[in-house]
């Protein structure tokens, strides 16, 4: 009898916690969330089990609660999450699976729709209108353009071989889109849906990357490569091609490459790159001729890399929350159950008065000038 009070106040403490952590509701409040989708590294639910995590940016990355999501493999078992975007006048947060795409109300916390799609889903990007996305198929050889209300199929964009990771240009002109097949950048058209030109060739095939908010120069992984490539996106060519000095190239356990990821940070001053093998965070001066700065040690492998929407926070997908300034790690996320939280799959929304305000992005894009509707 003694245990179940105990329990039972246990389980009111924690309620009273979350409720008190939710979106402020009073006028001109701003709060800042990190919203973490699991299992976000291949369909591990050791690593945070299955659903929306929330995290309280400005109370040190707290847990604030857990979302339900859908999103289930046909053996049952909770499905890779493969991306993760925000809609901000649709008032929802997209998760991408191996199989499809649902909509979630950032109000009600529901589940709006979940569509699969034919040939399945991987990382996407949403317009900075809030009304598009570019949806990757499962490494097939093409797009969906996406109605982001509905969910129904605008146009296909066919592309090579292997669609994987896509980023909509801040000024909603260009998307880039990463074929793991090729190595070349592509660019798409929005208003046409179209092709329209790439960027390379790279020394292998390209793996994950990041542009600059002018949209001027991107910032390219490749196959085998423990390094980056860089290339200028108006001339359509690589114009540099840097290695990590002082660590050796050795085996991941997932993805297949030595830096699956790669980050700018929003000043766009540094670029963070991961290395899977050593399982380090390496740190690069953004200008030329490209200098490595440090190298920062994370628990696992890491394979992303994103960043609070203010540059503070670096979040690599091995689950600490680490001071950019300092290069100090400062927290690691954690859940409801105290245990270690990581994913590949995260995004800053920020509420303002109780209200979706802003949003960043899965990918550690620049920012620096950028003039975009909440971004």
């Amino acid at each position: 009898m003694r245990n179940s009070c105990i329990f039972l106040i246990w389980c009111l403490l924690f309620t009273i916690q979350v409720v008190m952590a939710q979106p402020s509701g009073k006028a001109g409040a701003t709060k800042r969330y990190l919203y973490v989708a699991t299992p976000g590294i291949r369909d591990y639910l050791g690593y945070g089990g299955h659903g929306l995590l929330v995290f309280d940016i400005d109370n040190n990355h707290r847990f604030v609660k857990r979302i339900a999501t859908r999103g289930l493999h046909p053996n049952g078992k909770p499905s890779n999450v493969k991306g993760i975007a925000v809609s901000l006048p649709l008032n929802s947060i997209y998760i991408s699976t191996l199989e499809g795409l649902q909509r979630i109300d950032l109000t009600t916390e529901k589940v709006v729709w979940e569509e699969p799609f034919e040939g399945g889903c991987d990382r996407m990007a949403i317009s900075p209108d809030g009304r598009i996305m570019y949806l990757p198929s499962l490494e097939k050889g093409f797009w969906n353009v996406v109605n982001c209300e509905t969910g129904d199929i605008i146009k296909k964009i066919n592309v090579h071989k292997r669609a994987h990771n896509t980023i909509y240009g801040a000024a909603g002109n260009a998307v880039y889109m990463g074929d793991i097949a090729s190595p070349w950048l592509h660019i798409a058209d929005p208003k046409t849906h179209e092709l329209v030109g790439n960027v390379g060739e790279f020394d292998n095939y390209v793996r994950p990357f990041t542009v600059n908010a002018d949209e001027s120069l991107a910032y390219v992984t490749v196959d085998s490569l423990l390094g980056f490539e860089v290339g200028d996106i108006k001339k359509g060519t690589r114009i540099a091609h840097i290695e990590v000095q002082g660590w050796e190239r050795g085996p991941v356990r997932r993805h297949g490459n030595p830096s699956h990821g790669i980050g700018l940070t929003p000043d766009e001053t540094e670029i963070w790159l991961c290395d899977g093998h050593n399982m380090r965070m390496h740190v690069f001066s953004a200008k030329p001729p490209y200098q490595q700065l440090t190298t920062i040690p994370v628990q696992d492998m890491p394979g992303w890399v994103t960043f609070s929407m203010d540059g503070r926070y670096a979040y690599p997908s091995s689950g600490e929350v680490i001071d950019v300034k300092t290069r100090k790690i400062v927290t690691t996320l954690t859940d409801e159950f105290h245990n270690n939280v990581a994913s590949e799959k995260m995004v800053e929304v920020q509420f303002t008065g109780g209200k979706l305000a802003r949003a960043g992005d899965q990918f550690g894009v620049g920012r620096r000038g950028a003039q975009t509707a909440g971004k």
